[in-house]
């Protein structure tokens, strides 16, 4: 099966890191990782976009951040984002707000680490789509490029707001893979003749 990176020079920020078979048994199993920065001078850094995180609950979060109003008037949706700062938060948004500490990844999205985004969404306001994640996914220079070509680790995907910013986290592994025209069960079957 042939990985769809194209080549080391080139840059993936904003796309879909999506798992392949290979991560199987890991904690990146099936995992659909946003891209926020790539580089081959600085290595990578992504948010795992289909992990929903069970504890601490969103009303739990903003309450242990002193943000008001409790209970929030607007929600999003809380990801396990990586084993990298797991107490760290980050929210991904559309592109439509823009705070202190916002950092524009690409057209489409915009990270904020600040939490100024956080007390504007529970009041109702802020960026019309958005997602936070605790803790990031990361990769020293050469070592994405590495699992992707040599492990065949990862295939890259077009991201789409439905897969990042979308509830249904059981069907974003397979939507990223159907975005590239691979079927999860070619996969596997692929993997047990290796």
């Amino acid at each position: 099966m042939k990985n769809t990176f194209a080549g080391h020079d080139q840059n993936l920020t904003g796309k879909l890191l999506v798992a392949g078979p290979v991560l199987a048994g890991t904690i990146f199993a099936q995992s659909v990782i946003y891209l926020c920065a790539h580089s081959l001078e600085d290595g990578a850094m992504g948010l795992i976009v289909n992990r929903r995180l069970s504890q601490p609950g969103l009303d739990d979060l903003f309450a242990q951040l002193d943000i008001e109003p409790s209970p929030p008037q607007r929600r999003i949706g809380l990801c396990m984002g990586g084993p990298v700062d797991s107490e760290r938060g980050f929210v991904l948004h559309s592109t439509d707000w823009e705070g202190e500490g916002s950092l524009g990844v690409n057209g489409n999205a915009t990270l904020t680490a600040s939490l100024d985004v956080l007390r504007e969404l529970a009041a109702g306001h802020g960026p019309r789509r958005a997602m936070m994640a605790l803790g990031h996914a990361a990769w020293e220079p050469g070592q994405l490029e590495e699992e992707m070509l040599r492990d065949s680790a990862w295939f890259v995907a077009p991201a789409t707001e439905d897969i990042v910013f979308g509830t249904d986290h059981s069907k974003k592994w397979r939507q990223a893979l159907a975005a590239i025209n691979l079927d999860p069960g070619a996969l596997s079957m692929a993997v047990g003749e290796a």
